[in-house]
């Protein structure tokens, strides 16, 4: 993983480690789903990339 996907994966666990608590208020558990549906979209679409990027790579090595 790159540094990029590896922070947002952190810091994804680490939200849903504080929603797991039970131990947050109400307005800050609401924002806190909020924040993990953001990361789990970038890192969602940081995969994506990447299997992109390798599919490209394989179709051109193939060409070759």
């Amino acid at each position: 993983m790159s540094d990029t996907l590896e922070e947002l994966v952190r810091e994804l666990e680490d939200v849903a480690t504080r929603l797991r608590s039970g131990e947050v208020p109400p307005e800050e558990a609401a924002s806190l789903v909020d924040r993990c549906a953001e990361l789990a979209a970038r890192v969602g679409s940081e995969l994506d990339a990447r299997s992109r990027a390798a599919s490209e790579t394989e179709g051109q090595e193939r060409l070759l």
